[in-house]
């Protein structure tokens, strides 16, 4: 399918005066990512395409949860480059957790380019019912009085 695209020219253009020609490795922008809470923990997944299982890292340090991948591109060997738009590269990202989660629980999974990281809320931030403890002596009755 074609599309016109009005800016394809400029982008032309701009790629080659900022010395970056197609099929040459492009440093990733961002990793693009969903965190959602679900009951008693967070849930966030991060697109990651393209990405060889074996270079996915999941670490937590000093309250700082990090994610890292690596996408590797094809040879240039033999290769006439019509277009490059996937960037290719080190993939990083870090957020800082609070103290309501249980880094020791954290666990996370990679299917189908979805690195999915579960992050348990620890026991002492979940919402809890208080007892209300009182005295054992029979409600007491206080009357307005009219003063003359």
């Amino acid at each position: 399918m074609l599309r016109f695209d009005p800016f394809h020219d400029i982008d032309t253009v701009a790629r080659q005066l900022l010395g970056e020609s197609a099929g040459t490795t492009r440093a990733p922008r961002f990793m693009p990512m969903d965190l959602f809470r679900a009951g008693d923990h967070y849930v966030l997944n991060a697109d990651l395409p393209g990405v060889d299982p074996g270079s996915v890292d999941v670490s937590v340090d000093n309250g700082t949860l990090t994610l890292r991948a690596q996408r590797s591109t094809p040879s240039d060997e033999g290769v006439q480059w019509i277009a490059s738009e996937r960037f290719a590269g080190s993939f990083m990202r870090q957020l800082s957790l609070g103290d309501n989660v249980d880094a020791d629980k954290i666990s996370a999974t990679y299917n189908n380019g979805v690195l999915s990281v579960t992050i348990p809320i620890a026991e002492k931030a979940k919402p809890r019912r208080i007892e209300i403890s009182g005295s054992s002596s029979q409600p007491k009755t206080i009357e307005a009085g009219s003063s003359s």
